[in-house]
């Protein structure tokens, strides 16, 4: 088969379409024969050099991907060759096989082809796992998402809104705070012109985001806790803005305010498995009655790779980028 490796960390030139030995399932295992994969900016880390992926998963890039099941390893039941299945890796995403833990294949949802589906692992795990099994978002809270028009923030918007949240975001422009709109956001806050924290209490008469997903890090720590309410919980799930920051307990206690941070790739079988039957269950009827659906800007051929890693770091998308199989 044909994968795309990286012989050496660096820029999106470094991504080479290159064959590859076939991978083979094993006990518990599936493999996936892939249409189409998503771009996720841990995929350009990786490709930097500074997020290698768990041990013993794929060395290559790609977190999320769907397609038709080719094979069925020992001990799988519940799946046939020929299913049509998208699925949440560790690796190997970037590829036309990959092999993949049953416990972390979904089913196409009804009312979506097989490459649409590519889109939605790794943004509908991350989105309910932080924001409704950690952070517990109610109906009638609100939620603000950093970077709304992104993957996880096009996601974040509809599942918020499909469970009777209001929903705030933050973005670079008017037209990527246009597309939040028509996804159902409610408060649209230029993070280049706008302070989030003034905008967000503005909105609410004072009392802050009882929910915030934070994509940012260090860099927005001390205005995240600023912009909580009293019993807010603050979701932190990257470092676009840095690891380091000073943080005033002080704020935190007062508002008897909550901090979670986590990442999907490396949890355990156990957890991702978890997580993976919560989307199944909860998030899955919402995307087959269409009121969730993908947000996908465009798909590239995966063998052209680097074209779709740049527009990534050009920010210059909305939604989900895929890479299709040939």
């Amino acid at each position: 088969m044909y994968a795309i490796t990286i012989p050496e960390p660096g820029g999106p030139e470094a991504l080479v379409w290159d064959e590859v030995p076939d991978p083979e399932p094993g006990e518990g295992e599936v493999l996936v024969e892939v249409t189409a994969s998503a771009v996720n900016r841990a995929d350009l880390l990786q490709r930097q050099g500074f997020y290698d992926p768990p041990p013993g998963a794929s060395p290559y890039p790609g977190l999320e991907c769907s397609g038709r099941i080719a094979a069925l390893g020992p001990g799988v039941s519940g799946w046939a060759v020929g299913d049509e299945v998208c699925a949440l890796l560790s690796g190997g995403g970037y590829a036309e096989k990959v092999v993949v833990p049953a416990g972390q294949v979904l089913p196409v949802p009804d009312g979506l082809d097989v490459r649409q589906a590519a889109a939605l692992p790794e943004a509908t795990c991350t989105v309910w796992s932080n924001v409704f099994m950690i952070a517990h978002l109610r109906p009638g809270e609100t939620l603000l998402v950093h970077g709304g028009s992104s993957g996880i923030g096009t996601m974040a918007i509809q599942l918020a809104k499909a469970v009777g949240a209001k929903v705030a975001v933050t973005a670079g422009s008017k037209e990527k705070l246009d597309h939040c709109a028509e996804l159902g956001a409610d408060i649209l806050i230029n993070y280049r012109e706008q302070d989030f924290v003034e905008e967000i209490k503005r909105a609410t008469d004072g009392a802050g985001a009882d929910v915030i997903l934070d994509i940012m890090g260090a860099k927005y720590l001390e205005r995240n806790v600023k912009a909580l309410a009293v019993n807010g919980r603050l979701a932190i799930i990257g470092m676009q803005g840095g690891v380091k920051s000073e943080l005033n307990i002080g704020v935190l206690l007062s508002k008897r305010a909550a901090i979670s941070a986590t990442t999907l790739r490396a949890r355990p079988l156990g957890e991702k498995a978890a997580i993976v039957a919560a989307v199944r269950e909860h998030v899955w009827p919402l995307v087959a009655a269409g009121h969730v659906r993908p947000v996908v800007d465009r798909e590239v051929p995966m063998s052209d790779a680097p074209t779709a890693h740049q527009v990534l770091e050009d920010s210059g998308h909305i939604g989900k980028v895929l890479l299709v199989t040939p």
